[in-house]
């Protein structure tokens, strides 16, 4: 397939950037289909949202990996995926597709949780499409068993890629999910530097259009501390970039009611609105249950939407040593090499970057979080990470099973309980902070 000209209308980033100055937050869902139908009605609710929104196609688990003969077999079979096989699509079937719901202001990224994107990258180009998300660390560690090393090339070559097809009327846009990693219990100061890192990382391989991610956790205020030394490291390490913050609605176990579920997908978007995000990347109200439906889905943006209208942006804010310790990460790891992919790399190596409860053999596992009394997420161990001068460790530092159970139901025990239903009981009642 040859590369098509780019669709007409503005670029991913300056559509949000536009949202943006106009006070309005961009929510977007976590949508795909393997139905080119069922695929277009999504990506047309979507634009058709009482909200601002743009579109998003997941791709599927076969094409994450890299199984293409799967996902032809699944095709011509029929079956139904978990996403869009765009490599592996009819191109005319995705072209019609996409001619059918993308306009000036509707742009569609492309979500595809893979550690070898190159060709989910050079299809997505094919289509006139322009705007996609991950990053070497984050879309390796959690989700593959590629070597690091690996990772790392793969993505510089993605990136190189996707810098290439810049021209007058297009800025391609990449999105780090570096904040984002394991989705919960990862204390925030890995997150930031996590997401900032990526980030650097894209813009040393030529991408100049970036989103910095930044998942809700289990304290307001704590993210709202993180959310501000994200701001902070991004205008410190990557100044001349055009970039927004993109807000993920907590990636945990999700509230069981409907009103709970409700409830922390409101949440998630005043954090957005208090913390000048520009972006929100929005669950349901049925992540508890099952997938969601089309419906569900814009329910969730429109009520994410009018949950920020009116928000104000905080001003100061107290300081737990997030902005520092985020900054001895990324500073220690860019002291390790000239070329950050192999000084991510190293850091991994050395423990020196390690991110708690991931089992990835590239990933030294030394690292825990906990939640503390309050409900904040903060270190219990720090393995061979250069933050001994910066964190106040906790005498006790063994996590039980039952420790770790009672940790990721926290969130969803809080908001279901404001609505009637019961928490589920703690499996040790000393969890949250005394014990672990």
């Amino acid at each position: 397939m040859s590369v098509l000209t780019p669709r007409r209308g503005h670029s991913f980033g300056e559509v949000v950037a536009r949202h943006h100055a106009r006070g309005e937050l961009v929510v977007q869902p976590r949508m795909g289909f393997a139905d080119p139908g069922r695929m277009t009605r999504g990506l047309l609710a979507t634009r058709a949202a009482r909200a601002a929104t743009v579109g998003t196609i997941t791709i599927d688990s076969y094409t994450r990996v890299g199984d293409h003969e799967a996902a032809r077999a699944a095709l011509a079979a029929g079956a139904d995926l978990n996403g869009y096989p765009l490599v592996d699509h009819d191109p005319a079937t995705t072209t019609a597709l996409l001619d059918g719901v993308l306009t000036g202001d509707f742009p569609v990224q492309i979500r595809h949780g893979s550690a070898d994107p190159r060709r989910i990258v050079r299809a997505l180009l094919d289509f006139g499409l322009h705007a996609t998300e991950g990053g070497p660390v984050s879309y390796c560690l959690p989700y593959s068993r590629m070597p690091l090393s690996a990772a790392v090339d793969n993505w510089r070559r993605s990136c190189e890629t996707l810098a290439e097809a810049r021209g007058p009327d297009l800025e391609p846009h990449l999105e780090t999910f570096g904040g984002c990693m394991m989705g919960q219990l990862c204390p925030p100061a890995l997150l930031v530097a996590l997401s900032v890192l990526e980030g650097m990382f894209f813009w040393r391989h030529g991408i100049r259009c970036l989103s910095f991610s930044y998942a809700q956790q289990t304290h307001a205020g704590q993210d709202e501390e993180a959310v501000a030394a994200l701001h902070a490291l991004i205008g410190e390490y990557v100044p001349h970039a055009r970039t927004h913050v993109v807000i993920y609605g907590y990636m945990g176990v999700h509230p069981r009611t409907p009103g709970g579920a409700l409830e922390l997908i409101a949440e998630s978007a005043r954090l957005a609105a208090r913390t000048g995000a520009s972006r929100l990347i929005v669950k349901t109200t049925a992540e508890a249950h099952r997938l969601p439906t089309v419906a569900e889905n814009v329910t969730a943006l429109e009520h994410a939407a009018e949950s920020a209208r009116g928000v104000s942006r905080i001003g100061r804010l107290g300081d737990t040593g997030i902005h520092a310790q985020a900054k001895a990460l990324v500073d220690n790891v860019l002291s390790l090499d000239t070329d950050l992919g192999r000084a991510l790399v190293t850091a991994f190596a050395r423990g020196q970057l390690d991110v708690p409860f991931c089992l990835h053999p590239d990933n030294a596992g030394r690292a825990r979080g906990r939640l503390d009394a309050g409900g904040r997420l903060e270190w219990q161990r720090i393995g061979a990470m250069p933050l001994g001068d910066l964190v106040d460790l906790p005498a006790e530092r063994r996590m039980t099973s039952g420790d770790l159970l009672d940790a990721l139901r926290y969130v969803e025990r809080s908001f279901d309980e404001k609505y009637g239903l019961p928490g589920i009981e703690p499996v040790n009642r000393l969890t949250q902070g005394s014990r672990t």
